[in-house]
C-alpha cells in the first residue's frame, strides 16, 4: 500500500516524524507537507502564483517534499505533479481537535476533501493539544477499529479526533459551533482574531463535539458533496 501523508502544521511539526514512522508499518509512505503551518486554510489552493516545492531531509531515513502552499495543494502536487498513485491519504496528526463546524476551516480536513475529489480514500487525524504528539497506542486502537469493522470498505473519507486518555470509540456526525473569534483592534487599521470556545455542553455522543470532549475517539464519515439532498428531492418536482 502506498500512503500519501500530509498535515497543516507544517514541515517541522513535532508529530510529523512519529506519524511517518507509524504509517511505515502499513506500507510505503510519501510525505508531502506544507513548508510552514497552514492551519485554517481549509480547502484553498494557489492557482495564480508559482510556489516552491523542495525535498527536505527530516531524518537520516526520512525524506519529505516541502510545499510552500496549502495541504490541499500538497495533495494536488503529489498526484498531479509527482504523478503518483496512492491507496490512502492520511492527514495529520493535527495539534488540536477538528470537530463541529471547525471542520469547515481545517486544513487537515481540506486535504481529505481534495483526496476525495481525486477518489483517494482518506483519513484526517487530530488530537487534543494536551496529548500531542499522538501516542502510537491510540493510533493502533483507531487502526484496529477501522480494520475490524472494514470502515474503508464501507466509506472512503473519515474525520478522526483522539482526545487525551480516550475511554472508547464512537461513530459520530458533525456537531455545531466549537470555536469563534473576537476581533481585537491592534492599531493602524489592524485587527487580530482571538479564538474562544462557544461549545455548549451536551451528552449526545453521536455528535463529534460531545464525544471528543467527553473522552471518546470520534470517527465521522465525511462527504465532498455540498448538495442538500433532502431539499433537492423536495425541489426536483419543479423541473419540467
Amino acid at each position: 500500500m502506498r500512503i500519501l501523508l500530509t498535515n497543516d502544521d507544517g514541515l517541522h511539526a513535532e508529530g510529523l516524524i512519529p506519524l511517518i514512522r507509524w504509517c511505515s508499518k502499513l506500507g510505503e509512505v510519501i510525505p508531502v507537507v506544507p513548508k510552514v503551518e497552514q492551519s485554517g486554510k481549509s480547502h484553498s489552493i494557489e492557482i495564480h502564483e508559482p510556489f516552491e516545492v523542495k525535498k527536505a531531509q527530516l531524518a537520516p531515513d526520512i525524506t519529505a517534499w516541502a510545499v510552500d502552499s496549502t495541504p490541499a495543494d500538497c495533495v494536488r502536487f503529489a498526484v498531479l505533479g509527482l504523478k503518483m498513485d496512492f491507496d490512502l491519504l492520511i492527514s495529520g496528526v493535527n495539534r488540536g481537535l477538528n470537530i463541529g463546524r471547525d471542520i469547515m476551516y481545517s486544513g487537515t480536513a481540506g486535504a481529505v476533501f481534495e483526496a476525495g475529489s481525486m477518489k483517494i480514500p482518506a483519513i484526517a487525524l487530530s488530537t487534543d493539544p494536551a496529548s500531542y504528539p499522538c501516542d502510537d497506542r491510540h493510533l493502533d486502537t483507531v487502526y484496529d477499529f477501522f480494520t475490524k469493522h472494514d470502515l474503508m470498505g464501507k466509506h472512503s473519507l473519515y474525520n478522526v479526533n483522539i482526545p487525551k486518555n480516550p475511554v472508547g470509540i464512537r461513530i459520530t456526525r458533525q456537531g455545531g459551533p466549537y470555536y469563534s473569534d473576537d476581533f481585537d483592534p491592534q492599531g493602524d487599521d489592524m485587527y487580530l482574531a482571538r479564538g474562544k470556545s462557544v461549545y455548549t455542553e451536551g451528552h449526545d455522543y453521536e455528535i463529534d463535539t460531545n464525544a471528543a470532549l467527553h473522552g471518546y475517539i470520534s470517527i465521522s464519515p465525511l462527504t465532498i458533496c455540498r448538495t442538500d439532498l433532502g431539499m433537492f428531492e423536495d425541489l426536483r418536482k419543479l423541473n419540467t
